[in-house]
């Protein structure tokens, strides 16, 4: 296929004014206008959703609606067939080096990799760099880590047919993408997503239910797990508003400035409760809710360094996960075999974590179905999906009561819950 004459045209003009477009003045929205959304035109997308297609059906999701603070909190397109991703794409103004910079590749494979995404693209039309998704990243990556293919534009014309068999729509519907995906060997290091998520919070588990257990000594095993299960999820369900836009980017990121740490996260944990009306965030007395008030968390000693630990860890540069592209399946999943292990503690009042003996049992975590998760949220309107019980969900109690054995659906529902609200 011989490059379309939008793409030479593209391409002429690019190298007239290259100048003027390397300078720090030409920005990144420019770009993306002038040159980007005609690229991706001519491969067949429509970026502008000329065919008026609901939002759920989109060819592209321009994704700026979710930039808060001034960062960018998510990729600028997602191109997707049928509602489902497929690739992202990054843009950058053309005077930033893709070539050798290792903060825009580390961002891109950031989305890509959470997104659970096989290939990503960056660019500034001077370069387009694409990125296998598949592989962890680090901070520390050089630029050319996990970089399958590397352009200028200057190649754009003699490689389009290159460029057009992987990422042209009609490439992608038949079947080319994927093919190139499969032929892509697995590199060495690679890592799902979801059992590296799993891997993170069981340590920040062992690390808590370590330090609660020493700095709290009279507490009992099932306060113990309690406390560090209800400690875990706030955490993380914070965090996820944050990157999702619903909290300002950043909150729990300042609780790594100065001491006093768990009292000031408490005081955060109280604003939820004012604003989410959850159970996971309770501790008054409500006649309108049948479960008791936490009146245990916060009264609890947790040292600074545990906690601004686990704090660090969930932030940019430190995090490899993007939470406002990360699929809420994959955390309700991760979350599954999460609570697949107990704390328990020795006669000296350490903590040691180890499987469920009914999990040991069974031989490993039942998941729950996917559909079941969306069934069950699909009837409630905002702000029920914050508060549903089991009882309120008649799906889900139809399907397990045709199940021949009877399987424990704990607090996993709560959290699929308030993932799938933000999804």
């Amino acid at each position: 296929m011989a490059a379309p004459k939008e793409i030479i045209e593209l391409v002429e003009r690019f190298d007239r004014n290259i100048d003027s477009y390397l300078s720090g003045h030409y920005n990144e929205t420019q770009l993306r206008r002038e040159f980007v959304d005609p690229f991706f035109k001519a491969l067949g997308w429509d970026v502008d959703n000329e065919k008026g297609y609901a939002e759920a059906y989109k060819d592209v999701i321009h994704e700026d609606a979710i930039k808060v603070g001034g960062s960018t909190k998510a990729p600028d397109y997602c191109f997707r067939i049928g509602g489902a991703r497929k690739f992202f794409v990054e843009a950058k103004k053309p005077s930033v080096n893709l070539k050798d910079d290792i903060s825009p590749a580390f961002q891109l494979r950031r989305y890509s990799w959470s997104a659970k995404l096989p290939l990503g693209i960056l660019t500034d039309f001077e370069e387009l760099a694409v990125y296998d998704g598949r592989i962890q990243p680090v901070k520390t990556d050089r630029s050319s880590k996990a970089r399958t293919m590397y352009l200028t534009y200057k190649e754009y014309v003699d490689r389009w047919d290159e460029i057009a068999a992987i990422f042209s729509q009609d490439a992608v519907l038949k079947g080319s993408f994927d093919k190139y995906v499969e032929s892509s060997k697995r590199k060495r290091g690679t890592a799902e997503v979801d059992a590296a998520f799993l891997k993170e919070i069981e340590s920040w588990r062992d690390m808590l239910a370590r330090n609660i257990a020493l700095r709290n000594p009279d507490l009992s095993t099932r306060d113990l797990n309690f406390a560090v299960q209800r400690t875990i999820d706030r955490i993380i369900f914070l965090r996820i508003c944050e990157d999702r836009g619903i909290e300002k980017y950043g909150w729990l990121q300042s609780l790594l400035e100065g001491s006093r740490v768990y009292p000031r996260l408490c005081e955060f944990f109280h604003r939820a409760d004012e604003r989410y009306n959850s159970g996971l965030f309770h501790f008054q007395d409500d006649p309108d809710r049948q479960e008791p008030a936490d009146e245990l968390t916060l009264g609890l000693e947790i040292d600074d360094k545990s906690l601004k630990e686990i704090l660090r860890s969930l932030y940019y540069p430190d995090s490899p996960y993007e939470f406002s592209v990360l699929p809420a399946e994959i955390l309700g999943h991760v979350y599954e075999q999460f609570l697949g292990k107990v704390i328990s503690l020795t006669p000296g009042h350490r903590a040691k974590v180890e499987y469920k003996p009914e999990v040991r049992k069974a031989g490993g975590v039942y998941y729950t179905p996917s559909y079941l998760d969306t069934v069950t949220l699909n009837p409630y309107p905002y702000p029920y999906p914050f508060t549903l019980l089991l009882n309120h969900a008649p799906d889900l109690n139809e399907y397990y009561s045709k199940q021949p054995t009877i399987y424990v659906y704990d607090e996993i529902f709560s959290m699929n819950i308030l993932l799938y609200a933000f999804s």
